[in-house]
């Protein structure tokens, strides 16, 4: 049964440290594109960051770039997000997908985690 499960969050100050792990079950993350989503109380969710099957192909928001770094551990099925210089904007409860092909953008993601919350303030 296809299931990806999130953890890591949790409450930092403005530029501290988290890194998310999103652990897939049922799938290949080899076949995959897994992307980190997040959503702040009130707003829509969006795209933060998203790695192809292979790892060879990222894509990040131009909210994150230089912040945050995505990666992956297909032997783990597994994908981390690294996430550095927190600001209280990144507070939000994020969320993986997957979606079965690559692209830049942030459509046909599903198959969503119940997400971790990560909260920056001081």
């Amino acid at each position: 049964q296809l299931q990806l499960v999130e953890s890591g969050g949790g409450s930092v100050q403005p530029g501290g440290s988290l890194r998310l792990s999103c652990v897939a079950s049922g799938i290949s993350l080899h076949s995959h594109t897994i992307g980190w989503f997040r959503q702040a109380p009130g707003k829509e969710r969006e795209g933060v960051s998203s790695i192809s099957g292979s790892g060879g192909s990222t894509n990040y928001a131009e909210s994150v770039k230089g912040r945050f770094t995505i990666s992956k551990d297909n032997a783990k099925n597994t994908v981390y997000l690294q996430m550095d210089s927190l600001k209280p904007e990144d507070t939000a409860v994020y969320y993986c997908g997957r979606r079965p092909y690559y692209s830049t953008g942030w459509d046909g993601f599903g198959s969503w985690g119940q997400g971790t919350q990560v909260t920056v303030s001081s």
